[in-house]
């Protein structure tokens, strides 16, 4: 396992971490062989949220018996005042049954709400009192947007950015390097671009070429994936042409306006499972699926069509998408 120093943090992290949110399609007790599995090959890099229901509750139950110490252990809140902050820090130390969290993040602020969280009576206080208190070690941003990420780099506060970084996402590769230049660690989310792209081994080993990226943080509940995982990691040798052939291939299918599936439009005012409909249309147009995408579109209980044009998934979107023409485009698809 290759280790490299998150930033200013100084901490040693291994270059691929795990990502918590797909954790809540298990239990703890699956949580706690995966936990060991990572122990085992050397990953010591733990990501999870408040948002992520369950994810805190099973990783404090499955790293009980002395694997906490074996772990770098990262989490963040949306909350953006004091009170709220210091609350969330309170929730994620009792969950995660621990007395201190090496990196609490504040998670996708907009610019907006940045400003809330360094005003008077924002969420950085709370922070910068945990991390007196010695309950938390660090403090980091996560982003969506490259305005965000782009401001956090001004702000000496912060000492790790989260932000998207994948085969067909590459907008933020310029802000990478500043967050090496200024000692920044650079945590990469989404590298299989929130399950657009299906060559898990491709995606990963175009990640592991760029030296900006500390850690990458592949979400996973399974043990195969934690070793199939970590075998693309391990291989450094350069991309082929046949790969680089292939990145091509996938960046002009996929294009830019694509679901992350980060579920941030919900709930939408019409019932629709927005994330849900857009894999559906996935499985129609590229996977050869389409048969079985049909019967589960027609099974759902709310569809494309049912959308009454408000509005209120765009405003929530972190990627600016047309969701509205996307359902649209997929009502007609499945004649919906």
């Amino acid at each position: 396992m290759e280790y490299t120093t998150l930033g200013k943090t100084g901490l040693r992290v291994s270059r691929m971490g795990f990502g918590g949110i797909p954790i809540q399609k298990v239990d703890a007790s699956v949580t706690r062989k995966l936990m060991e599995r990572l122990a085992e090959r050397g990953v010591n890099y733990i990501d999870t949220a408040r948002g992520y229901t369950v994810s805190e509750s099973f990783l404090g139950e499955a790293l009980e018996g002395g694997l906490r110490e074996k772990f770098v252990l990262a989490t963040k809140s949306m909350s953006r005042t004091k009170e709220a902050m210091a609350q969330d820090i309170e929730t994620s130390l009792h969950n995660l049954r621990t007395d201190y969290i090496d990196l609490y993040q504040i998670h996708n602020p907009s610019l907006a709400e940045l400003e809330q969280v360094t005003a008077p009576g924002g969420a950085l206080e709370a922070l910068l009192e945990a991390k007196a208190a010695g309950r938390i070690g660090h403090i980091g941003v996560t982003a969506h947007m490259a305005s965000v990420f782009e401001k956090a780099l001004t702000m000496d506060w912060v000492e790790t950015v989260m932000f998207p970084y994948n085969i067909v996402e590459t907008q933020g590769e310029a802000l990478m390097q500043r967050c090496r230049e200024q000692n920044v660690g650079f945590i990469c989310m989404k590298p299989m671009a929130g399950g657009a792209l299906e060559d898990a081994r491709l995606a990963l080993r175009f990640i592991r070429q760029n030296e900006n990226v500390s850690v990458v943080i592949p979400g996973m509940y399974d043990v195969r994936e934690i070793d199939q995982n970590l075998e693309a990691m391990e291989d450094v040798s350069p991309l082929t042409e046949a790969e680089k052939a292939k990145l091509d291939a996938i960046r002009k299918e996929l294009g830019t306006q694509f679901c992350r599936r980060c579920n941030y439009c919900q709930p939408c005012t019409a019932g629709i499972s927005i994330s849900g409909i857009f894999v559906l249309e996935g499985y129609l147009n590229r996977y050869g699926l389409g048969d079985w995408a049909r019967q589960r579109y027609a099974a759902m209980g709310q569809k494309a069509g049912d959308c009454v044009g408000c509005g209120a998934c765009e405003k929530r979107c972190p990627y600016q998408l047309p969701i509205r023409q996307m359902l649209a485009r997929c009502k007609t698809e499945f004649g919906a």
